[in-house]
Formats: C-alpha cells, structure tokens, sequence
C-alpha cells in the first residue's frame, strides 16, 4: 500500500505542495477544496503529468472529506491569503473559523493522521487546529521555521556568493514579525555566519528574512508566496513518511520546553514516523531567549483572540 497525503486547499501553496509530492513519488495525493472543479482539474493534470515524470502516483481531487479517508498525512493549507497591506494577523477570525470546520471534517475521515498546519496566521492557526483534533502534540506539527529558515539560507548564500548546499540556517519563534533567525546558530560549511558576514549585513539579512512573505506579496500584489512554502511543508512530509528522525524548524505546542507553556511556537523538531518525536532544546542568549519570549507573547495573545 503506498502512503495517502491529502492537502485542504486546492490554491496555489496546496496544488504545488501536490506537485512536489508526485514528483518525488513520496505517496498517492488527494486534493480537497470546496470550489467544484479546481482540485479535480488540477489533480487531473497532474496526474496526467506522471506519465511524463515515470512516478507511480495517483493524484485526485474532490469536494468530498470521504476522499481523504485514511490518510496517513493532511496537510491544511486552506483560508484566505493575504493581500498587501495586510498582516498575518488580520487574517485570524477568517480563517479560524476556516480551520475548525476544516479539521473536524478531516479528523473524522482519518482518526490517525499527522496534520501538518499551513495556514496563516500560522501558530494561531495550529493551536485552533490542536484544540478541534484532540490529538496528541506529536501528531499536530506547525510549517514555518523550514520556510523562514530557507529564506535565511538564500540571503546569506547570495550574500558570500556560496551554494545554499554550504548554508545551514535557524531561525525559531512565531512566524511573522517576531521570528527569531538565529545568527549564532547559522553556518557557512561549518562557519558560524557571524565570522563571515557584517554586523551591520547581517542585520540587513535578519531583516529581509522576518519580512520575506511581504516582500512576494509586494511583488505579486494579488498573490502570496507558493513555491517556497510548498517545498518547505513536503519537506516535513517527506521527513514524517520515510522516518528520516530529521531536525526541522517546526511550530509545536510546547510543555515546557525553552520556559514556554501551552503554545505552539518555532523551535527545532525531530521529525519522524511518529510525527513530532523529540523538541531539541539549544543553549539561548540571554538576547535571544528574551526574543523568543516575545514571539511567544505575541503567539499568546493572537490565541486568545480567537480562545484558544
């Protein structure tokens, strides 16, 4: 039996999530939205790329939740996107009513699954969905981090003129104004960044990653990033389904760990077949740890908005 991935959300981030999917031929994809005609035709053509790409994958899309049954992965990437001028946050009581009737449908299909939380804003988001699953912490896993972590890497590899395969980055903390990229922890081949680029660079660098989804939605202008995002969620799915015990960036509810409780936020996971296996807990500066509960702060207070 091949593993199941269904994506809510048959938009440009679910549809390309799909696309990485298939020609990774990591698992058989279904494509649920609640527009009739887009995840079938989408799902449609992508299927009749297989073919073409020699993945044995079968890609189908449907208005109907019974589609998903017994998927092994949902990933949500359904709600509203942002368009310029607004934030993060002005998405929040759209989508989280978005997201509650999203994921007791999805729950409902697939009691086992992992969810993988796409959706924006994004900590908010996978705390509504942890609250309406009633899942364990481990099976509920927050896509963030990869993509912040990601755009750090480009920037600095832009930066030295290096291959982004050299560059390894960390950047924790709520996804949005408040992240935390973590310069210390960031390397060129093993180098620290801060041995090789400015203070003053660097800082530019931090910058342009915390604001790096508005700067597409500038570009865009009706749109919002999609290939970024995609890839960094198929990254954690990719993770999950083959076992890797690899450590990602990742939002997760948190019990203590780095002094937060009871809220998802960016710290490094240990992704593995059984979801979230482990929270890896760094050594923080006093700077960076005062950041981190900032983020958390912030977290905190879109939750309670919406009573989470």
């Amino acid at each position: 039996m091949r593993k199941k991935v269904s994506i809510v959300g048959a938009g440009n981030v679910g549809a390309t999530a799909a696309h990485w999917i298939a020609s990774k031929e990591l698992a058989d994809v279904v494509l649920i939205d609640v527009v009739d005609g887009i995840p079938q035709g989408k799902a449609l053509d992508l299927l009749e790329a297989m073919p073409i790409e020699k993945r044995d994958v079968h890609v189908l899309g449907s208005n109907d939740y019974a589609a998903s049954a017994n998927s092994d992965i949902v990933v949500i990437t359904a709600g509203i996107p942002r368009k310029p001028g607004m934030s993060r946050d002005d998405l929040l009581h759209t989508n989280f009513k978005i997201m509650s009737d999203v994921v007791s449908k999805v729950v409902a299909q697939s009691p086992e699954c992992i969810l993988i939380i796409v959706s924006n804003p994004l900590d908010a988001m996978a705390q509504a969905a942890f609250r309406q699953a009633g899942f364990n912490r481990e099976r509920v896993i927050g896509m963030a981090g990869v993509l912040d972590s990601a755009r750090f890497r480009t920037f600095i590899a832009e930066e030295l003129n290096v291959s982004v395969e050299n560059v390894n980055a960390f950047v924790l903390g709520g996804h949005g104004d408040t992240m935390v990229p973590l310069a210390r922890y960031s390397t060129v081949a093993g180098i620290p960044i801060t041995e090789l680029i400015a203070p003053d660079r660097l800082e530019l660098l931090i910058q342009r990653t915390r604001d790096g989804g508005a700067e597409i939605v500038k570009y865009l202008k009706t749109g919002s990033a999609y290939y970024a995002p995609s890839a960094a969620t198929v990254e954690m799915v990719e993770a999950i389904l083959k076992d890797k015990k690899k450590i990602l960036p990742c939002a997760a509810y948190l019990q203590g760990e780095y002094g937060i409780e009871g809220y998802y936020i960016g710290v490094p996971c240990k992704l593995g077949a059984a979801g979230l296996e482990k929270i890896i807990e760094i050594k923080l500066t006093p700077e960076e740890d005062a950041a981190l509960k900032k983020s958390a702060a912030a977290v905190k207070e879109l939750c309670a908005v919406i009573g989470v």
